[in-house]
């Protein structure tokens, strides 16, 4: 019966990837059912916070929407949490609503989403109860109309009459990070086989530094004429949080890495590995780096 148990936690969890402990005690600040807080054991935090230090995400480059199937995982329907069934949407094709938004951090970075991909609160992504799993969707804070482009890849949110939970990074996108929810309305971005969405949204010029050029690109753009060298991992706008991520890098990594913090001309304090020799290394390490938590890094070519 206890293995029986615990297997039935871990489909339960499958699902519910994003939930925090508001979503779990219904917002109450009382007591707390620490078997769902934490998952079992699974999260080590049991209640959900912003990440330490003061985080930028003006760098981070746009999604642009490309047609994907559905995951093999996170899609099916009905499912059901805490007793109440969820219906997932066959097509999200002309999707739009209108509702509050939330958003989600450290407690579940670097854990699984519902479709079974890792969570990174530094990328655009969100949790949604019944879209398809991934959709995009563009998503527009109502009370300023700052706009992001989100991949939904996790379920939720599960309390209260929350239309989405979006990723912390979307969050600071649009502007309510540090309010905790937002009137927003999204809109279903569902392109077809082959074909393309074009942003909107140029990308940033290149940034200089006292003594290197970073620039940085979707990873999805045409830039044959760009070799990348190095992968960012964080920007920020004290020193010393972009020298904790350098501490925590090299008591991880060692010598396999080579870690700098460039202090750039827009002000923030950039944390870049490499250089690597060709794009099979830099994948490579691309995928390691994301695999030991730290999120989706980002591209860059940097020159003398």
């Amino acid at each position: 019966m206890q293995t029986a148990k615990w297997l039935g936690l871990l489909s339960f969890l499958g699902l519910t990837g994003c939930m925090s402990t508001d979503h779990i005690n219904g917002g109450q600040s009382g007591s707390i059912d620490y078997e769902k807080a934490s998952g079992g054991g699974r999260y080590s935090i049991l209640q959900d916070h912003a990440p330490s230090g003061d985080i930028k995400v003006d760098h981070l480059p746009d999604l642009v929407p490309k047609y994907e199937p559905k995951s093999r995982g996170g899609n099916k329907s009905p499912y059901s949490v805490w007793g109440k069934s969820y219906y997932v949407m066959d097509s999200a094709d002309g999707y739009t609503a209108e509702g509050t938004a939330s958003w989600y951090g450290q407690k579940f970075h670097g854990h699984k989403t519902s479709n079974g991909e890792t969570y990174d609160m530094y990328s655009f992504s969100a949790a949604h109860k019944s879209l398809p799993l991934p959709t995009y969707l563009k998503v527009t804070n109502l009370d300023n109309q700052r706009s992001v482009i989100v991949r939904v890849n996790d379920r939720g949110p599960f309390h209260g009459n929350r239309l989405i939970d979006l990723s912390y990074a979307a969050a600071a996108r649009l502007g309510y990070h540090k309010k905790g929810l937002a009137r927003v309305r999204i809109e279903a971005i569902t392109p077809k086989p082959g074909e393309r969405y074009e942003a909107n949204r140029v990308p940033l010029a290149a940034e200089k530094s006292n003594t290197s050029k970073v620039s940085s690109v979707p990873a999805q753009a045409p830039a044959n004429d760009l070799l990348f060298t190095h992968l960012q991992l964080g920007a920020f706008s004290q020193q010393a949080s972009a020298l904790r991520l350098k501490q925590r890098l090299f008591e991880q990594f060692d010598t396999r890495i080579n870690i700098d913090v460039i202090h750039a001309e827009d002000g923030l304090y950039k944390v870049l590995v490499g250089p690597y020799e060709n794009d099979a290394i830099l994948e490579q390490w691309q995928q390691n780096l994301e695999s030991a938590g730290y999120g989706k890094s980002v591209k860059v070519a940097l020159a003398p």
